[in-house]
């Protein structure tokens, strides 16, 4: 199903979500863990309470795994690209990435001061 055919509603209960994504939920449950773009919201009285948008990427998570056969970081991997995952500050890639950034401006830097200083003898 679609979320172009999605009730009129503005949020959804796990059940509802598990029958509308075609899934059990406590894969539900298991994919708020892996993806940080899924993130229900608690009723008070502590059940998860899914908006359209959650559906929406739940159903982009199916489509990835199930549909195009993507591993669970593969399809996370995806959905940054796509801008729609947000990037993990604690992956220890992203933060070698960050360090090489770093190491990259600075040598750019230096080597301007340089090729200025180069300018000034000629």
């Amino acid at each position: 199903m679609g979320s172009g055919q999605l009730p009129d509603k503005l949020y959804f209960r796990i059940g509802e979500v598990a029958s509308i994504v075609g899934v059990e939920p406590h894969v539900l449950r298991y994919w708020e863990t892996e993806f940080r773009a899924i993130k229900p919201e608690k009723s008070r009285r502590g059940q998860r309470v899914y908006s359209r948008q959650d559906v929406d990427m739940l159903l982009k998570v199916k489509e990835l795994l199930y549909g195009h056969r993507y591993t669970i970081a593969g399809a996370r991997q995806k959905l940054r690209e796509g801008g729609v995952e947000p990037i993990d500050e604690a992956d220890p890639l992203v933060q070698e990435v960050g360090l090489l950034r770093d190491e990259l401006t600075a040598l750019r830097s230096d080597l301007s001061a340089a090729i200025e200083e180069l300018d000034a003898l000629i």
